[in-house]
Order: structure tokens, then sequence, then C-alpha cells
């Protein structure tokens, strides 16, 4: 732990961001210890405002793939 203290000390504060980010993407992809593992549903209800169909939704989600 020391050393990550060290480094995280020397970093730019945007530079720090940017690992912190990075370390909360691994915790959820290889999850925390003793934490149940599975669906959340933390994304419902956050559309709630947008005013298309889900086709439509479907259709516009393909196009910002590409």
């Amino acid at each position: 732990m020391q050393d990550v203290e060290r480094i995280l000390s020397q970093l730019p504060p945007e530079a720090r961001k940017e690992l912190l980010d990075y370390a909360e993407f691994l915790l959820q992809k290889y999850g925390r210890k003793g934490e149940k593992r599975g669906f959340t549903f933390s994304w419902e209800g956050k559309l709630r405002d947008v005013k298309l169909t889900p086709v439509e939704l479907q259709h516009k989600a393909l196009e910002w793939r590409v």
C-alpha cells in the first residue's frame, strides 16, 4: 500500500483522477471481496425523459455505436 500512496502523491491531480477511475473500473470488473455479484437495476428510470419509442431508441443506439 505504501508504494501506491507514494506513486499517487507524485501524480498531478488530473492523473490521480484517471488512476482512481481506473481503480473503480477494476473493482467493478473483479468485484469486491464478499460482495455478491449480479445484476443491478441502477439504470432503471434513467431514460424517463427520453421521448423515443423503444424501437427508435434501439435505432439511435445502433447509430451511436458507429
